[in-house]
């Protein structure tokens, strides 16, 4: 049974959520239409898409997945893909979640239905892909995918089961393909609880497709104050993709550039085909920096752009500025708030608990846990 102050941590968070929207301006649908006849669509999802003008044959393809509660313009609008995608010249598909799947337009990371090869939503997000290819004269070998928490889930889980479609991936605050079946598991995994062992991570991997390499690269990124996807599901990921890789834990080498801390490793070739980056005193959210994108809720300004850095990781786009050291304003690397709802979703930021017997300290302590449920429980439509 659960802590009741696990409990009352999940309403609170689920009322703080509940009002929650993406802030700030969007990027005009205008420059990210709507991509339309893609095929059978069994995941039910719509899309947008972007070419910059001056067309060419053979542009490389970002595929980017938004988080919860976000949409494919704000998610554009605050990560600044758009404009690195005009300065560097390659094509964006952004996939969108519908609220007929899911009311906080989260990817259905946790559901196989939707993470198995051929099937659901990774089959609808594959549809998508092959039509960006016909239409656009995309290059087959540099197609590459990102997402952020539950978006970044479910890039694992695309990089998973058709990992001969993509050059490279990068997970934000996300987690290692196939570990959660249900919402509760995918609760306590994004917890750290209940986490598989390596060998378990990699046979998941290894069971996504028939695929036996070579594989796509891999950028990992994840803060350390993250209070929604704990850090050692970054861990969970390398370990995941070490074995794809054939590589160890010892062959890794570490450097420091600001706040980041970047694990990476090589392959024989001496090529890096993984890293993991995290962040320092960041919460839950995709690391910015001014000039490219503009902070808002779960896009965080903390003084490196995680948008070029994966792109530079790649080879798609120039090496990035030099990183700033310390963010402009230190109370964005604990801001938390933006893509997640805990009525549907387990992608959502819960507050820490309070201790156990707090509650009962005195009356109006029961009497403010009392409205806090009740008040979480009207905000879901659980409660008149």
């Amino acid at each position: 049974m659960r802590k009741i102050s696990d409990t009352i941590a999940r309403l609170a968070a689920l009322k703080a959520m509940h009002a929650t929207r993406p802030a700030g301006r969007e990027t005009s649908a205008e420059n990210l239409p709507l991509l339309s006849d893609f095929g059978s669509n069994p995941g039910a999802l719509t899309a947008r898409h972007r070419v910059p003008s001056g067309h060419r044959q053979g542009r490389p393809l970002v595929v980017v997945l938004h988080g919860c509660t976000q949409n494919a313009l704000a998610y554009d609008h605050h990560s600044g893909w758009s404009q690195l995608a005009h300065d560097a010249g390659f094509a964006l598909l952004y996939p969108e979640q519908q609220r007929g799947n899911n009311p906080n337009l989260c990817f259905n990371w946790f559901l196989p239905g939707d993470t198995q090869r051929l099937a659901g939503e990774v089959l609808s997000i594959r549809q998508m892909i092959d039509t960006m290819v016909e239409m656009h004269g995309i290059d087959r070998d540099r197609i590459f995918v990102t997402g952020l928490s539950a978006g970044g889930a479910m890039a694992a889980s695309l990089l998973a089961t058709h990992p001969e479609v993509f050059a490279g991936g990068a997970i934000i605050a996300g987690l290692a393909h196939g570990i959660a079946r249900t919402v509760p598991e995918a609760f306590d995994r994004m917890r750290g609880q209940g986490l598989p062992p390596e060998r378990t991570l990699q046979r998941l991997l290894r069971d996504g497709s028939d695929h036996r390499g070579p594989w796509p690269r891999i950028s990992i990124w994840q803060g350390t104050a993250d209070q929604t996807v704990a850090a050692s599901n970054a861990e969970a990921i390398a370990a995941q993709w070490r074995g794809a890789h054939g590589l160890d834990e010892a062959s890794s080498h570490f450097r420091t550039s600001g706040v980041v801390t970047t694990q990476v490793w090589h392959d024989p070739a001496g090529d890096a085909v993984l890293e993991m980056n995290m962040v320092a005193g960041m919460g839950h959210g995709t690391p910015l920096a001014s000039g490219l994108g503009a902070p808002g809720p779960y896009m965080l300004d903390v003084g490196v752009s995680s948008t070029r850095e994966i792109a530079r990781f790649w080879g798609i786009a120039d090496a990035a500025d030099e990183r700033i050291s310390t963010p402009s304003d230190s109370r964005a690397v604990v801001l938390h708030g933006g893509p997640s709802d805990a009525r549907d979703h387990p992608n959502a930021a819960r507050p820490e608990a309070p201790a156990d017997g707090a509650a009962a300290a005195s009356g109006a302590a029961v009497s403010g846990i009392q409205k806090t449920i009740e008040d979480a429980l009207r905000a879901a439509g659980l409660m008149r």
